[in-house]
């Protein structure tokens, strides 16, 4: 009859399979090869199953193996979710919770949000870290952060998000940086001269190719949209900047919306995301609530992209 096995049984075979063999599983669990070797023989004979293939140079999985390992995987990941959870538990309301904010994330509300939270959590402390464009997913998905507030890649499964407002980018010129109208009918081939603003990635690996670049144009690079903006005021770039940052300089003037056919603008959607596939503590768990309670956190006209004027046609004759 078949008996139970135990966790620390399904741990070493998995780490057999996952290094290539026994010694390297049993470095990897900090235990001596014999061991290793016994609980994933011991595994076999609860089981009645054949789960490796010793015979060659290298363990290799039978087909049974392959198929048990899939389930092992699935239970280990569940074990140690498990662990996580029962730690939180026992130590209560979290001492830290780190929060990462992107650069497309309007400061003035999320920080006067996060700070009317935390001041009900004297306890917990907030761990604010700034990043931009891959930068927040890399820390959330590298367990470097407990939330991020940015723009989210939705196809990805390990996350959970809540909107929280549009944030539309806008393609801006300072009066005079362009030696011909800032009308809709402006083309790359006609901005390919003119130096474009982008700010950098913080990711230590990014996982994008940058967005709206004209190919061949001259590349000026910025920590931030703020830096971003100052150069474009001052005529020294053309680029695109979140429109909660420029909505008075485009009302007065000082910035001029190039948006048309060509150079559309885009609409982000701003939202506070956390790890779907890890357990949260109590303090974390009341933040995504407030969170939820908080939209829209941004005005719709924020959420869209002001077009450039139309451009005049002028129709000449030839003699």
């Amino acid at each position: 009859m078949m008996s139970d096995f135990t966790l620390h049984e399904l741990q070493c075979f998995n780490a057999v399979v996952v290094d290539g063999g026994f010694q390297a599983a049993a470095e990897r669990l900090h235990r001596s090869h014999p061991s290793v070797f016994a609980a994933v023989a011991k595994l076999e004979r609860r089981l009645g199953l054949d789960l490796l293939d010793r015979s060659g140079y290298r363990v290799q999985l039978t087909e049974a193996g392959r198929a048990f390992h899939r389930k092992v995987r699935f239970l280990l990941h569940e074990a140690e979710e498990l662990q996580t959870y029962a730690s939180q538990l026992a130590m209560g309301e979290e001492a830290e919770l780190r929060v990462v904010l992107g650069d497309l994330c309007p400061l003035p509300p999320v920080l006067e949000m996060l700070s009317r939270f935390f001041a009900q959590c004297p306890q917990t402390r907030l761990h604010l870290q700034f990043e931009s464009v891959t930068g927040p997913w890399e820390r959330l998905l590298e367990d470097e952060a407990d939330l991020i507030v940015h723009r989210v890649p939705k196809s990805d499964v390990r996350m959970e998000w809540i909107d929280l407002g549009r944030v539309a980018l806008v393609p801006v010129v300072a009066p005079g940086f362009l030696p011909f109208p800032p009308d809709t009918e402006i083309t790359p081939q006609r901005m390919q001269t003119f130096t474009q603003c982008v700010v950098r990635d913080s990711a230590r690996h990014p996982s994008e190719q940058g967005h709206f670049l004209v190919d061949g144009a001259p590349l000026s690079s910025v920590p931030d949209h703020l830096m971003k903006k100052e150069l474009i005021l001052h005529g020294m770039a053309w680029g695109h900047v979140p429109r909660f940052m420029i909505e008075t300089e485009l009302r007065d003037g000082r910035l001029l919306p190039i948006a048309g056919r060509h150079f559309p603008g885009v609409v982000e959607e701003l939202s506070a995301a956390r790890r779907r596939d890890r357990p949260h503590g109590p303090i974390a768990d009341r933040l995504w609530d407030f969170l939820a309670r908080q939209t829209p956190l941004l005005r719709p006209t924020l959420g869209r992209v002001p077009k450039a004027k139309q451009a005049t046609e002028h129709h000449t004759t030839g003699t």
